[in-house]
């Protein structure tokens, strides 16, 4: 009889007038969870592993129709229409400790991936390589650039920015090995400082979110986090 006492408390007045006027806040709530969860989301960086095309900072829009519809709140796929190419950068959860993480797509399923001192080479192809492009770099700030080196990598028809660290310890040579079905390899563009496929294996297809489309709004931490304007609703090369 307690119970059903309890539950005739929303009969009251006041329970009926909470329950009403929250009611609409709720299901909004569950509705805009719902979308973030399958269809577009945004994703902070903290880290610079994809410097100098990302920067700490960046909230970076994902487009999570890019590639399937999933149930909300799961990585089950309802229907899926593409998969991720070489050359996109996906969100996905990582495979060590189910944090989301930010980085390119280096080789798909099937494909055979080989790097030589910093160099790709894709299923026997060597990807192109050339001097970067100043505005691909331009935020990248200067007081950070000493030590480094940029260029321009062409990775199927994606061209972007790289960053070399050449004092930095890293794993510039591995290969060739081959991407096992339903597996992706992935790498930051900041090469030498960025933990990826070269030190945790292949990501599975489940668990990419989707794609990065671009850059939402920047915040530059260095600068008591003042906005970078330039880098507002900026497109991902």
């Amino acid at each position: 009889m307690g119970r059903l006492r309890h539950w005739k408390g929303w009969k009251h007045p006041a329970g009926r007038f909470v329950w009403e006027h929250l009611r609409p806040f709720a299901f909004l709530t569950l509705v805009l969870f719902a979308a973030r969860s399958s269809l577009a989301d945004w994703n902070d960086v903290p880290t610079g592993s994809m410097n100098p095309t990302i920067l700490e900072g960046d909230r970076i829009f994902v487009n999570k129709l890019a590639y399937d519809l999933k149930v909300p709140f799961t990585t089950w796929r309802l229907v899926r229409w593409s998969d991720p190419a070489p050359g996109e950068v996906v969100i996905f959860y990582s495979p060590v400790d189910g944090e989301r993480m930010v980085k390119r797509v280096a080789g798909g399923p099937d494909d055979t991936v080989q790097m030589i001192d910093d160099r790709l080479i894709v299923n026997g192809k060597p990807v192109q390589y050339g001097p970067a492009d100043p505005d691909a770099v331009a935020d990248f700030p200067a007081t950070r650039r000493h030590g480094h080196e940029f260029e321009t990598e062409s990775l199927a028809g994606h061209p972007h920015a790289i960053m070399q660290t050449p004092a930095f310890p890293a794993r510039r040579t591995f290969g060739p090995i081959t991407v096992p079905p339903g597996k992706y390899l992935l790498l930051g563009d900041n090469r030498d400082n960025s933990y990826d496929s070269r030190y945790w294996g292949f990501v599975d297809r489940n668990q990419i979110v989707g794609r990065a489309a671009g850059v939402v709004y920047s915040l530059d931490p260095e600068r008591s986090h003042q906005p970078r304007w330039g880098r507002v609703f900026q497109s991902m090369p």
